[in-house]
């Protein structure tokens, strides 16, 4: 494994610790956007192994890590779908205001078990 893609397993697997700190502190939706976060550094790791490159955004990471797994019987499709399904988190955590913009304790911990089972994938992918 590169160095970059080590780095970036590195702080997937951090940002996953975050996610369950902040779910504990019942912050649900900072965790969910811990757990995205999680699962977008893990894709990244993908991206720099097989491209020696990073996408620049964050549909970039999407598109990009879709078409370089589309044929890795480790990444399911609920797996592939992680990423723009939990963006939506991100987004309410970054730019959300009202009282209609929050996520569910309960959405959030279903992001960080899932981001748990894309970062072990994305391991067992890239040794």
């Amino acid at each position: 494994m590169t160095p970059e893609a080590a780095d970036h397993l590195e702080k997937a697997r951090h940002c996953l610790y975050r996610a369950r700190v902040i779910l504990a502190s019942d912050v649900p939706e900072v965790a969910g956007r811990e757990a995205y976060m999680a699962g977008f550094h893990a894709a990244q790791a993908v991206i720099a192994e097989r491209t020696g490159k990073d996408a620049r955004t964050h549909r970039g990471v999407h598109v990009e890590f879709a078409r370089l797994t589309k044929n890795e019987p480790a990444i399911d499709d609920e797996l592939r779908r992680f990423l723009p399904q939990s963006y939506d988190m991100k987004a309410i955590s970054d730019y959300g205001v009202g009282p209609d913009d929050g996520v569910p304790s309960a959405k959030a911990a279903v992001a960080i078990e899932n981001a748990e089972r894309f970062i072990a994938a994305v391991a067992m992918l890239l040794t």
